[in-house]
């Protein structure tokens, strides 16, 4: 407790209060998330970009050409998506993770068995579909407003806003369309919260009994994390980020059906390694992205404790 500060104080604190208490993980979860994506978003973009482009281009080139054709905040263009993305998505990942997380570790207590790496996958696996589910109209958004700038001028939606892009979407394509690739969206959640959070948990449990500083615990783990996260989840980013940014032509028709007709023609055209094709770009997006949302997760976990 700070010096100075009286246990009736710290008992006022409004955080104390058991009415808020479930939802403080979610505040949590929210808050790291939106820090995060506000440092992350230019790479998050070029990220994008190399994903939709048919050829191999680098992220130095990508940048380039970014910068070229507008200006440099022109990097944050979809940063209102990403921050309502993290606002639903982020608050609602890591609040069901640290929540699913809480009730596992009680029940293993009750019952006299060991918190594991099984309990750690099954909480992050599970709370990443269910915030996938929720998220992707808002996943839809931002890679639309990524996106529309690799269109020819008289065919872009020039959105706004992350709502105008929603509305646009809904008005012109139908609701629906705010769930299109949400199957790879949601099993990409999962592989990516595998990896992210069950590794994160256990390279800290690991890291503790080795006796590291918790500091150097929350940054290691949060390292390694951001690999595992990129590796498993990959794949299932390319293929959400080609159905999300294609648009019907004339006759209604769209080049990918579905995630499994996207996965096998992609494959069967530009070759397999393709879906790992800007693996280093993903990793340098992906691993600040966790680095920072956990840390401040962890740190804010710890001052709530307080």
């Amino acid at each position: 407790m700070p010096e100075g500060t009286s246990p009736k104080a710290a008992e006022s604190r409004w955080y104390k209060n058991p009415v808020l208490k479930p939802a403080l993980p979610f505040l949590v979860g929210g808050t790291s998330g939106i820090v995060a994506t506000i440092c992350i978003q230019p790479i998050d973009m070029v990220k994008v970009r190399i994903q939709l482009s048919e050829g191999n281009p680098t992220p130095v080139t990508v940048l380039r050409q970014v910068i070229s054709e507008g200006r440099v905040l022109d990097l944050y263009n979809g940063l209102s998506a990403g921050i309502l993305r993290q606002v639903i998505y982020g608050t609602a990942r890591l609040g069901l993770f640290f929540t699913f997380e809480d009730l596992l570790k009680q029940r293993a207590e009750k019952n006299g068995t060991s918190y594991g790496f099984f309990q750690r996958a099954t909480a992050g696996l599970t709370a990443g579909g269910l915030a996938a589910t929720i998220g992707n109209p808002a996943e839809v958004a931002l890679i639309r407003m990524q996106s529309d700038g690799m269109r020819p001028a008289n065919q872009r939606a020039n959105y706004r806003s992350a709502f105008h892009a929603l509305s646009s979407i809904t008005r012109q394509e139908g609701v629906k369309a705010l769930w299109s690739g949400s199957y790879p969206t949601v099993i990409r959640a999962m592989a990516l919260n595998f990896g992210q959070l069950a590794f994160f948990s256990e390279s800290k449990h690991q890291l503790a009994k080795i006796g590291a500083s918790e500091q150097t615990q929350t940054v290691a783990a949060s390292g390694i994390a951001g690999f595992f996260a990129a590796f498993f989840s990959l794949p299932f980013d390319f293929v959400k980020s080609r159905l999300q940014s294609q648009h019907k032509s004339a006759d209604g028709s769209v080049r990918y059906k579905g995630m499994v007709d996207c996965f096998t023609t992609v494959a069967k055209e530009e070759g397999v390694l393709r879906f790992y094709r800007g693996f280093g770009t993903f990793f340098m997006r992906l691993a600040p992205h966790t680095v920072i949302s956990l840390i401040v997760a962890d740190n804010l976990n710890e001052q709530l404790k307080g």
